[in-house]
């Protein structure tokens, strides 16, 4: 069975502006910054799930982190109002 890729959310709530820092520079390797601590990438289920874990890894005690997946779906129904348009499948670089 294929790794299907599916459009997945991160959010945060990060107390130390340090820490706060580093998840974003991860999340910024791999994903668009759509809001604050929010950001949108699209990835199989396995890389979707190596990120979260380490994301985690740079979390302190008390900070959150949350993984949304959205579906083909639930992406149909998707609206965005403003900042980075939600992400299209298919394959193309932004240089």
């Amino acid at each position: 069975m294929a790794d299907r890729v599916m459009l997945m959310v991160y959010c945060y709530d990060i107390v130390l502006a340090k820490t706060r820092a580093r998840v974003a520079a991860a999340l910024e390797q791999q994903a668009v910054r759509v809001q604050d601590s929010v950001f949108e990438v699209r990835l199989g289920e396995k890389a979707a799930e190596r990120l979260y874990r380490r994301l985690v890894g740079l979390l302190d005690e008390g900070d959150t982190l949350r993984m949304y997946a959205v579906s083909a779906a639930g992406l149909e129904r998707s609206r965005a109002h403003g900042g980075a348009p939600i992400a299209e499948d298919g394959a193309f670089w932004l240089v």
